[in-house]
């Protein structure tokens, strides 16, 4: 009997999920988790930059799960990364924000249905853990860059270590953005 090779599906990785211009000439990246009032807070804070910046920011989150603290947020990034294989992250993502008190298993699962995903292997998907290898690569990645507390934001690769409001990170952003176009008006003159 012939044994039948299993078909290996690449994951896409949160490190490649963006949402915003892929041009931009700023990237506003995060470190953060499903269950964390901050996060969400921050959430909220990243969406109106977003609005404000247009088409010179774009923005990647990355998972950083305090599963000592909230015992969930494991499996919302699972899941936010299980709605990505089917183009439907950042819809998972806000709804994961939106209802971060209820982030159980069978609640994942219908707010998956809710973001768009037609997946009938949802579920089994979250079960087997097929995305936690990912998640924990963005602890991983994380820890190696020293944070400590969430949201942690970076800007162009930096670390922001001002506060996470829409003011302070405004100002942030908008330096980014003016560093950025000197940088291409000296390339331009070379």
């Amino acid at each position: 009997m012939a044994m039948k090779a299993k078909e290996v599906v690449e994951i896409i990785p949160s490190k490649n999920i963006f949402v915003g211009n892929k041009n931009a000439p700023v990237t506003l990246m995060e470190f953060g988790e499903y269950e964390s009032e901050e996060c969400a807070k921050a959430n909220e804070v990243v969406k109106k930059l977003m609005v404000e910046f247009g088409d010179n920011m774009r923005f990647n989150f990355r998972h950083f799960p305090l599963t000592k603290v909230h015992q969930r947020s494991m499996k919302a990034g699972e899941a936010s990364l299980a709605a990505a294989q089917a183009g439907k992250f950042w819809e998972m993502h806000n709804l994961l924000f939106e209802n971060r008190r209820q982030l159980g298993t069978t609640s994942l699962k219908l707010y998956s249905k809710e973001a768009g995903v037609n997946n009938k292997s949802f579920l089994s998907e979250l079960i087997d853990s097929t995305y936690g290898w990912q998640v924990m690569n963005d602890l991983a990645e994380g820890i190696n860059k020293g944070i400590t507390k969430i949201p942690a934001f970076y800007i162009n690769g930096e670390f922001y270590t001002g506060k996470p409001t829409f003011e302070e990170m405004k100002k942030a952003i908008a330096a980014a953005v003016k560093k950025s176009k000197k940088k291409v008006q000296v390339k331009q003159r070379a």
